[in-house]
């Protein structure tokens, strides 16, 4: 079965002012869109090679399932990440593991927003869950096949690739990220952290 495009659980413009309508079509329709026809792409030459034998371009193909089915899973993960009723702060484990983890809300919030807006080139900012060592993390994923962590389970992602931002915030990437606070679906990301630590 051929991966589809998810629909958007809200209305393109229903994040404004934090996110505009332009920027959230093209994101998704264009962007996404792209991801998930690539991992098709992708999908479908690894098909052909198993069939035929011939894997002379094995390399590639895989390459290109990283890269697309990155981009495909990480958007897929960051609509629901994203809520016009959001921001606030989240509540209980995930709020218990955040503060033995950081020790405060707001001393997460601090490192989450460094670390997010100081991904060199494009990436992404994500909060996981270790499942290997039960322990929260945050991580810096460049190109977003590139420096990951075995083992992890991601709970929030922020897109920092310019086209999730660039045409409102411009270069300040800083500013969308600490926006995006407002918008943080806790729901969300407390049910993923439920089925990260049950595993």
């Amino acid at each position: 079965m051929p991966y589809e495009l998810p629909e958007l659980p809200y209305a393109y413009n229903a994040l404004e002012p934090v996110i505009d309508e332009q920027t959230m079509r093209l994101h998704h329709d264009k962007h996404h869109a792209g991801y998930v026809k690539g991992l098709n792409h992708a999908e479908e030459m690894i098909a052909k090679a198993r069939k035929s034998g011939d894997y002379a371009l094995i390399k590639h193909w895989e390459r290109e399932r990283a890269f697309n089915g990155s981009g495909h899973i990480l958007h897929t993960l960051f609509w629901t990440n994203l809520s016009p009723k959001g921001g606030g702060e989240p509540s209980g484990k995930l709020a218990e593991a955040i503060g033995r983890e950081w020790g405060s809300f707001e001393a997460f919030k601090k490192e989450f927003r460094a670390a997010s807006a100081a991904v060199e080139g494009s990436g992404w900012g994500i909060l996981s869950y270790t499942v290997p060592l039960k322990q929260m993390v945050i991580l810096q994923a460049e190109k977003h096949q590139d420096l990951t962590q075995w083992g992890t389970v991601p709970l929030l992602v922020v897109d920092v690739w310019e086209h999730a931002y660039y045409l409102k915030y411009q270069s300040d990437r800083a500013a969308y990220v600490d926006n995006l606070f407002k918008i943080f679906n806790w729901k969300e990301v407390e049910k993923r952290f439920g089925v990260a630590t049950a595993a």
